[in-house]
């Protein structure tokens, strides 16, 4: 179900208080947290979104050339039960195959049940952190892929999220 205006500026007055006060996390949307099985575009435009309003960055536009290749890369990693960045295939040939030439940089996770768990997480790690809080990024996509619960892993749910913008922005 889509979240609605008054919803987001809701979860955006929420998640300036919640940076008011120091905390990092921020609070689930309405119908609580997001589990890989509850993961819309709706839902994980305004989960980063808030997140970022609520450190003062502006929000990123959805991309789906950047979801595909946030798709590929949690596939194989839920595939070969690994957490990594490289998997056979660079950041770089996986975005230029979905159809993205600009800059990227990816965040990835493995184990978290919840969306929010996933970004808490990289909220706190440093570079995590600056990739999702970027302000020379100005777009995403995001996946998640769940191991089947007949085989066994380490993880058993992988997150990717892809964020790009212009190459110009890094040049200086």
């Amino acid at each position: 179900m889509p979240l609605s205006r008054r919803g987001l500026i809701g979860l955006s007055a929420i998640s300036l208080l919640a940076a008011c006060s120091g905390a990092e996390a921020f609070a689930p949307l309405k119908g609580g947290p997001i589990t890989p099985r509850e993961v819309t575009r709706a839902r994980v435009v305004a989960a980063i979104n808030g997140i970022r309003m609520a450190h003062g960055k502006p929000p990123l536009r959805y991309c789906p050339e950047l979801e595909t290749a946030a798709r590929t890369q949690a596939t194989l990693m839920a595939t070969k039960d690994q957490l990594s960045h490289d998997l056979g295939e660079t950041l770089r040939q996986r975005v230029s195959k979905a159809g993205y030439e600009g800059a990227v940089g990816e965040n990835v996770a493995g184990g978290q049940q919840t969306l929010e768990q996933a970004i808490d997480g990289w909220m706190h790690s440093r570079g995590h952190r600056e990739t999702l809080l970027s302000t020379k990024f100005v777009e995403f996509g995001l996946a998640v892929s769940v191991v089947p619960k007949t085989k066994r892993s380490r993880y058993g749910v992988y997150w990717a999220f892809i964020a790009g913008g212009p190459t110009s922005a890094w040049m200086t």
